[in-house]
């Protein structure tokens, strides 16, 4: 069965598996979507994620700096567009904008500097071997400060 041009990807695999399966397709919806959510999510705190099934991810820095620079002189061009009075519609401060959310999403990953906690997790609290040793902590602490 060949997908139909007027549905996306997604559409097509989300009414194929809910025919096949006989489950409603806002179910099978909701876990792809989710399931992608996820993998976004932790692709912005790791430099690979496994999906199992499907393959290995990898975070590659150089097409990132690559894109980086891309992205940085798009935005100098759309922000001296947007000067030009005839120039400032509604689609260029769009695209600009645009522009500046995939920077903003870019650049903690290329400055390597640490993402927020993404999916609201709290911190495991300190294991029982750890309260018990806390000296060898402050000794680690140490070493590694050196």
């Amino acid at each position: 069965m060949d997908k139909p041009r007027h549905l996306s990807m997604k559409d097509y695999l989300v009414r194929t598996m809910a025919v096949k399966l006989m489950i409603p397709e806002k179910t099978i919806d909701a876990v792809i979507s989710h399931q992608f959510h996820s993998a976004n999510e932790a692709m912005m705190t790791n430099n690979t994620i496994e999906i199992s099934g499907f393959g290995k991810l990898h975070f590659n820095k150089k097409k990132a700096e690559k894109k980086m620079v891309d992205l940085l002189r798009m935005e100098r061009l759309l922000q001296n567009k947007i000067e030009i009075p005839e120039h400032d519609t509604p689609l260029n401060r769009m695209k600009l904008e645009s522009v500046r959310q995939n920077i903003a999403t870019l650049k903690p990953k290329l400055n390597n500097e640490p993402v927020s906690n993404l999916r609201g997790m709290e911190e495991q609290s300190a294991s029982p071997s750890e309260d018990q040793e806390p000296h060898q902590t402050n000794q680690r602490a140490e070493i590694e400060h050196l």
